[in-house]
């Protein structure tokens, strides 16, 4: 689709439901609400959905929100690109043609839905959505702004990860413009960190596992080790990044238990290696350099699994 039919798409609709993928991280609530908040200001009605429901620490993007009342009429996924990733509480939108338009950013897109915006050299799912409502030219709100801006700075990791393009950081500074604290959204997103996080990183730091000449590093959390750290899921978010920055890494794998034999991984990479074929082995997929799918099976089983992946890579 264009941005033009996409506009189309929304004058033409109405009785939105926008689905954001489990283990909600700051680009899918940001496109999520941000969306909403133009289709609201369109005069549409429209409820975001989550399956793992809303972090609070993403609280200043939902401030506000209130699900309405109706008949779903069309259904709208943002930063998903796999319906797997809506997750079970969500399994209702994983049918074919269940979802009517999808707005992603991901290479490894599936192209699930009945319409796609892809564009796979894009920062951020919010970045599309900057983009795309700056085309259609209605006015958008600061708080639109905050949540697309939100979107941008931590999918690009507060613009140093290899995916910050110009486009993002023109994206930012325009929205910067708008009447919203960036400053504060950005040491709460990057800075501040609890003590249980502290204790998980601490954690993570110490039992951190290195294969393939040191050049792979691996960090493991078990429900159990969670429970132990007395923090909430979300506080969780953000540990994948620490294997790749012990030097000479160029593979940083963090696996963490998600239901009994259930394991999510997330895998950040160098320029050497693909991050998002790496998961693909496994059904997963996102970004060359950041990319994740789920195992089942044991722990045991699923270490066996990933070290075989990497053992093939030859580092």
């Amino acid at each position: 689709m264009t941005f033009a039919e996409i506009g189309a798409f929304f004058e033409q609709h109405d009785n939105y439901t926008i689905l954001t993928h489990k283990s909600p991280d700051g680009d899918t609530l940001g496109a999520g609400f941000g969306l909403w908040g133009y289709l609201t200001a369109m005069g549409k009605k429209a409820n975001v959905l989550n399956g793992d429901g809303f972090p609070e620490r993403y609280s200043f993007m939902y401030k506000g929100y209130a699900p309405e009342e109706f008949q779903e009429q069309c259904v709208i996924a943002v930063d998903i690109a796999d319906p797997n990733l809506l997750g079970h509480s969500l399994a209702q939108y994983q049918q074919p043609g269940r979802i009517d338009l999808c707005i992603d950013h991901h290479i490894s897109n599936k192209y699930y839905a009945k319409q796609s915006y892809v564009d796979g050299a894009s920062s951020a799912a919010c970045l599309i959505l900057y983009q795309l409502f700056k085309e259609l030219g209605r006015p958008i709100s600061d708080q639109v702004a905050l949540c697309l801006y939100t979107g941008i700075a931590t999918d690009t990791g507060c613009f140093k990860y290899e995916n910050t393009t110009p486009a993002a950081h023109i994206a930012a500074a325009e929205l910067m413009q708008y009447d919203f604290p960036y400053a504060k959204i950005n040491r709460l997103m990057f800075d501040i960190r609890s003590k249980g996080r502290l204790a998980a990183e601490h954690f993570v730091e110490a039992n951190m596992e290195f294969f393939a000449g040191d050049k792979c590093a691996m960090i493991v959390l078990t429900t159990e080790t969670m429970e132990n750290c007395g923090i909430r899921q979300e506080e969780f978010d953000g540990l994948a990044s620490i294997p790749l920055t012990m030097e000479g890494v160029e593979l940083g794998i963090t696996v963490k238990q998600r239901h009994e034999n259930v394991y999510k991984l997330s895998v950040r990479t160098t320029e050497r290696i693909d991050a998002s074929a790496f998961c693909r082995q496994f059904g997963g997929g996102g970004h060359i350099r950041a990319a994740g799918c789920e195992i089942t099976g044991t722990l045991e089983e699923t270490r066996s699994r990933i070290l075989a992946a990497v053992e093939a890579l030859e580092l």
